[in-house]
């Protein structure tokens, strides 16, 4: 079992920014990915970020240039930093470790408002 903890979320104006982190705890060896997903109400879940095992990334078009995936193997933390953050970043930042299952942590709210 892996479990996940994300932090670093709140309320910020639009141009700010903010860092997530993701802690894992448990079985973290057999973890080969991680993501970042978010959900804004009423929408469905998306793709954010994602990190290999060889470090490749992935971003969604809407983050790219502005949004940086990052981790610390040795301490199974991973990070998503936030720059010129819009209102429609506006969501629950969910963290994924992809290991034999998917894991999920609760959520980090992030809301952009003036």
């Amino acid at each position: 079992q892996v479990q996940l903890v994300e932090s670093g979320g709140g309320l910020v104006q639009p141009g700010g920014s903010l860092r997530l982190t993701c802690v894992a705890s448990g079985s973290t060896a057999g973890i080969y990915g991680m993501a970042w997903y978010r959900q804004a109400p009423g929408k469905q879940r998306e793709l954010v970020a994602l990190i290999r095992v060889d470090s490749s990334t992935n971003y969604a078009d809407s983050v790219k240039g502005r949004f940086a995936i990052s981790r610390n193997r040795a301490r199974n933390t991973w990070y998503l930093q936030m720059n010129t953050l819009k209102p429609e970043d506006t969501a629950v930042y969910y963290c994924d470790a992809q290991a034999h299952r998917d894991y999920w942590g609760r959520g980090t709210q992030v809301t952009v408002s003036s």
